[in-house]
């Protein structure tokens, strides 16, 4: 607590040394969790694989949360003071099943969930490249976490192999179906990709601060897990001081973050007709997920209007109270 304190002050008096301080820090803790509990996780996950043991299981989880929670900890007590505005429903719980929907900017979303999901929600998992396996450790703890793994085939290996078509689909609902025994959110970046100004403008997007979103893997996990899901959330970040890149959240660059999460409902006949597969064979039903996913994405983007606006309401209010201050000296 003491040297965090430190690299606190070090942070007002010397900011470029702090930067370096901070990311140092955080560059060892995470190498360190990843050194620490790379084996316990082979090892657990290895175990869990060969003999379905809940306990491995249980245990590999713990190992995660408690590498994250780690993480977390250089956030809050390495970090110099920020001003991160964080909303969530007060009736989510670390013992629920949900799917979280999100906007997404940077390779520093992800840290953001988990760092709000910390006590609040489950473990989060998303949709990865199967391709990320063999990345060591990292990519092994993914596939032992059950985090559902896309294997892709190109448009030339189905044409040489047919039987190759769907098979990415049906491993995804595989890996999805393994949730449903425990607490679970599963996240979905609807967008497919980073948001960037090129190819909102190449998109020709119909949002200010969106991407066009994307359906299909919200419907493969709705009709994957959706009699287990106590709720579907939508989570939008804004970065009013500029989209970060990854080092910038652990060097303290990020000071002003806003975060709102809230339930979204969907029409329980479009719910149940996308559940029972309805999305790919009936084009009534999907057409009525891209109508309802615009309205979330519309009410969205007019909501990083509005919290973006709120920081700039309060950066005018400060300046303001700066200058009567001046004036009455």
């Amino acid at each position: 607590m003491q040297l965090a304190n430190s690299i606190q002050k070090l942070h007002k008096r010397a900011p470029k040394l702090g930067k370096a301080v901070s990311l140092a820090a955080a560059t060892g803790v995470i190498m360190g969790n990843s050194l620490g509990a790379g084996i316990p996780i082979w090892l657990l996950g290895a175990t869990k694989i060969i003999t379905g043991s809940k306990i491995a299981d249980q245990a590999v989880i713990k190992i995660a949360n408690h590498w994250i929670n780690s993480n977390n900890a250089v956030i809050n007590n390495v970090l110099p003071r920020k001003d991160w505005r964080i909303h969530l429903p007060e009736d989510v719980h670390t013992n629920g099943k949900y799917l979280l929907v999100s906007n997404h900017q940077s390779w520093v979303d992800t840290s953001i969930v988990q760092y709000i999901s910390q006590d609040r929600l489950p473990l989060t998992r998303f949709f990865t490249k199967f391709e990320l396996i063999y990345i060591p450790v990292v990519g092994q703890t993914f596939y032992f976490l059950d985090f559902p793994m896309m294997r892709r085939h190109s448009k030339e290996q189905i044409a040489k192999n047919p039987a190759l078509k769907g098979k990415d689909i049906e491993e995804a609902k595989r890996a999805c179906a393994l949730l449903r025994e425990k607490p679970f959110t599963l996240l979905n970046y609807l967008e497919g990709t980073r948001f960037t100004q090129s190819k909102h403008d190449k998109q020709s997007s119909p949002y200010t601060h969106l991407l066009k979103p994307r359906a299909g893997g919200l419907a493969l996990a709705i009709e994957a897990l959706g009699a287990d899901v106590d709720g579907i959330l939508d989570i939008t970040i804004v970065y009013p001081d500029g989209i970060p890149n990854y080092s910038d959240l652990w060097k303290g660059n990020i000071k002003r973050l806003g975060v709102d999460v809230r339930h979204i409902e969907i029409p329980p006949a479009l719910f149940s007709a996308i559940q029972n597969g309805n999305y790919e064979k009936d084009e009534m039903v999907k057409q009525q997920f891209f109508a309802w996913l615009d309205e979330i994405w519309q009410q969205k983007d007019l909501r990083m209007d509005k919290m973006l606006a709120e920081f700039d309401s309060s950066v005018e209010d400060s300046s303001t109270s700066k200058t009567i201050a001046s004036e009455n000296t």
